[in-house]
């Protein structure tokens, strides 16, 4: 799994009890799923179609930096599966995991499912390679 991206968690994200709103994180997640698999299948004509399920397992509070992993499940004909775990950056505390999040290719016109053309094994590749030109 790898850690793409990072969020201050900030007074406006918090709930009743002072801690990070689950609504919030769930928005997050969509996001960062949504622009890692934008990144995968090199398009953003894309959809969320489904969230499977999503686990709370410990709060954030404010002033939390949280970090979100995120690793390709499965690859169909126009759909793309991702899992997301978002954690502390600090404590490395799972915050909230969600699993089997899937995203289709759509049309930009008739907005139906359209083939990707990609492959689980190619986006291994494609990440392999991408890891390559980093400046580390």
């Amino acid at each position: 799994m790898r850690f793409l991206s990072r969020r201050l968690v900030m007074p406006s994200d918090l709930n009743y009890g002072y801690s990070l709103f689950g609504g919030r994180v769930l928005q997050w997640i969509d996001e960062e799923a949504a622009v890692y698999v934008i990144c995968q299948l090199e398009t953003n004509c894309l959809v969320t179609k489904h969230i499977g399920e999503i686990s709370f397992e410990a709060p954030a509070m404010q002033g939390d930096i949280v970090e979100f992993g995120l690793e390709t499940k499965k690859v169909g004909k126009s759909s793309i599966t991702v899992t997301c775990l978002v954690r502390n950056k600090v404590t490395k505390k799972t915050i909230c995991l969600a699993d089997d999040i899937v995203f289709v290719k759509v049309d930009p016109e008739t907005r139906q499912p359209v083939p990707h053309g990609k492959t689980l094994e190619a986006l291994k590749q494609q990440t392999l390679d991408e890891v390559k030109t980093l400046n580390l």
